[in-house]
């Protein structure tokens, strides 16, 4: 008795599917799925050089997100303009490029993507979910006796198992993203700050490094909710909060920590400059005019208090208490200055 086998997949597909499953669905961080779908798709077609490029869908560009035989650094920073190449008219049309003679084809021998010198052939596939194409997957220089009909098949399923993920785990980020974030200011919030500020805690005894904290209180602010309404206090708090973000350091992190109080951390910045610092950004954020959208200017003071670990405490409860003393003596001394040690 024979069993007939033609048409079924064969064993070796199924398990690239099965270990494609699973490493997608036990993982929610995007480099790990990146990776993930590049290698099982390496195992179905042997290629010169694949790629995958992400969609950033604020620049209407695509950017190289990892690519195989150690192109990636060589690839960083490079962006693809949507419409341009193989992996922007990919996204354009959302649909797959197969070119299997890539001589003349200005798709391929145009600028607008990484590939190798002397291009024979390329497949571009979108990863294209229930939220539109997120990416494309280039493989350039495959096997000709491996571009078949089940190949291209299997690759297609593949890159629908990816773009699901991709979505999930993009949902799951955002998710997160909502319970460490302040609804008012889109600064993170104090939850978010109790961790970062023991993590840098924990970096200072480690390699005795310093890190400042400055307690940020808005002067007189209730003038303004019982002057021009909640509305307005809430739309000047949202402002506040993005020009402090501007005018810190990108190494620094911005918090609301409640009500008008905001709170900025510096890592690997002792007292002195912390001070200097934290100076130069009050004077700047009291010379700033804030336009409503009522057409209503305002500025704003603020009483600063500054803490330094390790001077002023080792834990989270301690460093907060010691700004915040120091912004309450600012308070009682005339307001709109910096406190510190």
């Amino acid at each position: 008795m024979t069993v007939e086998t033609e048409g079924r997949i064969p064993l070796a597909d199924l398990l690239v599917f099965h270990q494609l499953a699973r490493s997608l669905t036990s993982s929610f961080d995007l480099d790990t799925i990146l990776r993930t779908i590049l290698e099982q798709m390496e195992r179905i077609m042997e290629a010169e050089l694949w790629t995958l490029l992400m969609l950033d869908e604020a620049k209407n560009e695509l950017y190289y997100a990892i690519a195989a035989g150690g192109e990636q650094e060589a690839l960083s920073g490079l962006r693809v303009k949507v419409g341009e190449g193989v992996a922007g008219w990919v996204v354009e049309h959302g649909e797959t490029l197969i070119v299997p003679e890539a001589v003349d084809d200005p798709r391929v021998t145009g600028a607008g993507s990484a590939k190798p010198r002397n291009v024979r052939s390329v497949i571009a596939l979108p990863l294209r979910g229930r939220k539109g194409t997120h990416g494309v997957i280039e493989i350039y220089n495959p096997r000709a006796e491996q571009m078949t009909d089940y190949t291209i098949a299997l690759l297609h399923i593949l890159a629908d198992h990816a773009a699901i993920a991709i979505e999930n785990a993009r949902d799951v980020a955002r998710i997160q993203q909502l319970t460490i974030t302040d609804d008012t200011t889109g600064l993170y919030n104090v939850r978010h700050l109790y961790k970062v500020l023991g993590g840098e805690l924990g970096r200072t005894v480690r390699s005795k490094t310093p890190v400042s904290l400055a307690f940020l209180d808005l002067d007189r602010f209730k003038m303004v909710n019982d002057a021009h309404g909640h509305l307005v206090g809430s739309e000047l708090l949202a402002s506040t909060g993005k020009r402090l973000q501007d005018l810190s350091r990108k190494q620094d992190w911005c918090f609301r920590y409640g009500g008008d109080e905001f709170v900025i951390l510096m890592p690997e910045t002792g007292a002195e400059e912390a001070l200097s610092r934290a100076k130069d950004l009050l004077g700047a954020l009291m010379e700033t005019r804030f336009q409503m959208k009522s057409g209503l200017g305002i500025t704003v003071g603020a009483s600063v208090g500054l803490a330094t670990a390790p001077e002023d405490g080792a834990t989270v409860h301690g460093i907060i208490g010691a700004a915040d003393s120091r912004m309450y003596m600012v308070k009682n001394n005339g307001r709109g200055k910096v406190w510190g040690a």
